[in-house]
């Protein structure tokens, strides 16, 4: 794997980095062409790949919608927004989620989404 650090995938990697919300290839793809007008999709593509293969890059997987990308962080979910479609990350994980397990059963983890309108489309 190509492992030198070019303009593009430096570009890629920042966007990444400064965003306050998962991504998917379409928005990183229009945030990199206004730093780089000529920024491919392939070079997405391949610096998402090696961000995820360094354990730099998590997925966040949505039903019905593309795959978006986040800096790995701490536990954290995730809140939808069914105006813009954005998702944005949920800084605090409830300790009481645990209640919700059947009793009897041992979770290992969990993935929790919020649907509703981000603060902007209200």
């Amino acid at each position: 794997m190509d492992t030198r650090k070019t303009k593009q995938k430096q570009i890629v990697s920042d966007i990444l980095e400064k965003a306050k919300r998962p991504l998917n290839v379409n928005e990183i793809l229009a945030e990199g062409h206004k730093q780089l007008p000529g920024l491919g999709i392939a070079t997405v593509y391949r610096e998402i790949k090696r961000l995820s293969e360094s354990k730099q890059l998590q997925t966040v997987e949505i039903p019905g919608d593309p795959i978006r990308y986040e800096i790995c962080k701490h536990h954290h979910h995730h809140f939808k927004c069914n105006s813009c479609d954005k998702v944005y990350e949920l800084e605090n994980c409830s300790s009481d989620i645990s209640k919700l397990v059947p009793k009897g059963f041992t979770p290992l983890s969990h993935e929790l989404t919020f649907y509703g309108t981000c603060n902007v489309c209200t």
